[in-house]
């Protein structure tokens, strides 16, 4: 008996096909043989190792390294491509919105939206018909926002709306989106992950580049994992055998059995006082002074503990952590911080370091780093004395030791002469954690340390903190990401609107736990 025939499966046509794309920039090859193939209609997911390529890719794709400056080639709704620019990019429908939003604080949201595609038919801007337009994009991404108001006064995450409106008003067909939710809060993330269902919904294909494989888990119909600049492969994200440990094989070549290294939790030592405690510490806001962003704040952390600091946007974990080093944020602030027992000063940085405190800040490219420098300056800019004889830097004696921490602390680059800011993120973060090691620090003080980070990377600094807190470091590490806390800590703290609303035990911190006090509206 002859079996019924079955109906063919459609498979939706590609809109991009992009074929052995080969990149190459001085002494390093970013791209080799890699191809890529999304379909009409999907959303597209992108991830590997920090310096896998995932960026150049797209910039390639976008135009932004041009038609002539790689190898390959590019397909676009089954036509041959060669952008030149971006704006070729964007004439096909192709819009890129990079993880450091492209906006101008000081214009507003319908100004930016139409930035270089402005309303002005008789080369006069038609006002009119710039907010009439601005406001029908923002009620498409759902924001709610007058289109006249300042970049600057809205948050992160209505700016990454902005950005979309922004792609929509030039007809976009495919948008690519670089770490969206890497400095977005769980609320905004799930917003921009219904945003980015609803575009699908209208027919907008997107690619995502993400560290974070629960949204890849969440939005993507496939993903595509890179590593060392190939393509190693693409999956279906909805089939049973594509899991996070699957993933994670394909990113860093290997199982990774924990995501978090074993250590033996803080056991405390009798009488001993803790090497960093803050008493009553307040800090009020540097414009607003009669607002308090700190409140009555006290937390401690004894020598080989990490103790962790949770709160959602807005409750104070980093305007804590930067009045308590040399007071770099706030005013009118008060209170005490002891170190081994005893009160110290640190009005300055210069005096915070003195007294042997680091401060690993959360925005590494503004803080951080001197992103026009090399590895070698970077690493001894927070001990330079030590590199130094009779006041001149000892060049030799820097590369030496910029040189060790590159190897120990596994830093991808080719020498300690390689500039900054041509390194992957999860490089960078090395580099920042290398300068605050070789100051010395007693006390550490790490400010969203794995941001944008893949979990390769993130497992190496995990590894790096632990083991800075078994050579008797007392680390304070501040955190978005519940699940480091708890793979972390020994001990968290939850703060919600400047205020300390508990202190959980390891043993007692779940998740819910945390979230619980996070939202506590405790005075």
């Amino acid at each position: 008996m002859t079996a019924p025939a079955k109906d063919p499966v459609t498979v939706p046509a590609p809109i991009l096909e992009m074929r052995s794309i080969v990149k190459t920039f001085p002494g390093v090859k970013a791209l080799s043989d890699v191809s890529l193939t999304v379909a009409q209609g999907e959303v597209h997911a992108i991830c590997g190792e920090n310096g896998a390529g995932k960026s150049t890719l797209m910039k390639v794709l976008s135009g932004v390294h041009p038609h002539g400056s790689y190898e390959g080639e590019i397909r676009f709704r089954g036509e041959n491509c060669a952008f030149k620019d971006i704006r070729a990019s964007e004439s096909h429908g192709i819009v890129i919105i990079h993880q450091e939003l492209a906006l101008v604080p000081y214009l507003s949201i319908a100004e930016n939206i139409f930035l270089g595609n402005e309303h002005a038919p008789r080369g006069f801007i038609s006002w009119n018909e710039t907010l009439r337009h601005a406001a029908a994009l923002l009620d498409r991404v759902g924001l709610r926002e007058n289109p006249q108001t300042r970049i600057a006064d809205i948050g992160v995450g209505k700016q990454q709306l902005v950005e979309i409106a922004k792609a929509l008003s030039k007809k976009v067909e495919l948008l690519i989106l670089d770490e969206p939710t890497a400095a977005l809060n769980d609320e905004d993330s799930a917003q921009l992950i219904a945003l980015i269902r609803e575009l699908k919904s209208q027919g907008i294909s997107s690619i995502i580049i993400s560290h974070k494989l629960g949204e890849i888990a969440a939005v993507a119909d496939s993903v595509t994992v890179l590593r060392d600049g190939r393509t190693v492969e693409t999956l279906d994200v909805h089939a049973e055998s594509t899991t996070e440990s699957r993933i994670i094989r394909g990113m860093v070549g290997r199982d990774l059995d924990s995501r978090f290294p074993e250590r033996t939790p803080y056991q405390g030592e009798p009488g001993a006082h803790p090497a960093l405690e803050i008493r009553d510490w307040t800090v009020h806001h540097p414009i607003d002074q009669h607002r308090k962003v700190v409140d009555r704040v006290s937390v401690r952390a004894a020598r080989g503990e990490i103790v962790g600091i949770a709160g959602l946007m807005g409750a104070g974990r980093t305007e804590l952590a930067m009045s308590v080093f040399g007071r770099s944020y706030g005013r009118n602030i008060s209170g005490t911080v002891l170190k081994d027992g005893k009160e110290i000063r640190t009005r300055t940085v210069s005096e915070a370091v003195r007294h042997k405190i680091a401060y690993v800040t959360e925005d590494r490219k503004r803080y951080g780093l001197n992103l026009i420098d090399t590895i070698g300056r970077n690493v001894t800019l927070g001990a330079l004395g030590k590199v130094s004889r009779r006041g001149i830097v000892d060049e030799h004696e820097e590369t030496r030791v910029a040189e060790s921490y590159r190897t120990s602390m596994n830093i991808k680059a080719p020498t300690v002469f390689e500039q900054v800011g041509r390194l992957s993120g999860g490089n960078q973060q090395k580099v920042v954690l290398s300068k605050w090691i070789f100051a010395g620090p007693d006390v550490l003080i790490l400010d969203e340390p794995t941001r944008g980070i893949d979990v390769g990377a993130k497992y190496e600094i995990y590894t790096v903190i632990d083991r800075l807190a078994a050579q008797g470091k007392a680390v304070v590490l501040i955190s978005s990401e519940l699940p480091e806390l708890l793979g972390m800590c020994d001990r968290i703290y939850t703060m919600s609107a400047g205020r300390l609303t508990g202190e959980v035990p390891r043993a007692q911190a779940t998740q819910e736990v945390l979230m619980r006090h996070m939202t506590s509206d405790k005075r």
